[in-house]
């Protein structure tokens, strides 16, 4: 299938979905057993429970954003290196981290024009995505 802006993201249904449902479920159920147990003995159990699921919830978190940053800093030196062997010269440090990674969809011909249109009128992340006309995909970003 071809890539393109409507179906670039990438969503895997076990994380995203189903263990995602799973966790907040678990940790919803595990507020309403620490409440009923307030005032009995089962206090102490039901609240490591609900630590359990915080850390859950912590590490559902923490297990997507550490990649995602690796891999945003690794999109960061290609683009870096791909604006190079264009130009010669490195990327404008006016750019942000969003930016940089928009434009990793750019093709080359329109690369250069959609860096400066960034840079000048501020262009988030999804503006740049959207003036994309030659979509160059990238299938390895999870």
């Amino acid at each position: 299938m071809e890539q393109n802006y409507k179906n670039h993201t990438r969503l895997v249904k076990g994380y995203h979905g189903i263990l995602a449902l799973l966790i907040l479920t678990g940790f919803i159920g595990s507020l309403f057993n620490l409440c009923g147990s307030w005032n009995n003995e089962s206090l102490y159990s039901a609240s490591l429970i609900t630590l359990l699921f915080v850390c859950c919830i912590m590490l559902f978190w923490f297990t997507r954003s550490f990649p995602l940053r690796a891999q945003d800093r690794a999109i960061r030196s290609e683009e870096n290196f791909r604006h190079f062997i264009l130009t010669g010269k490195p990327l404008p440090s006016e750019l942000k981290i969003g930016q940089i990674i928009a434009l990793r969809f750019a093709s080359d011909d329109e690369y250069q024009k959609l860096i400066q249109r960034a840079i000048t009128d501020k262009m988030d992340s999804k503006s740049i995505k959207l003036a994309i006309q030659n979509w160059k995909p990238d299938y390895y970003r999870v």
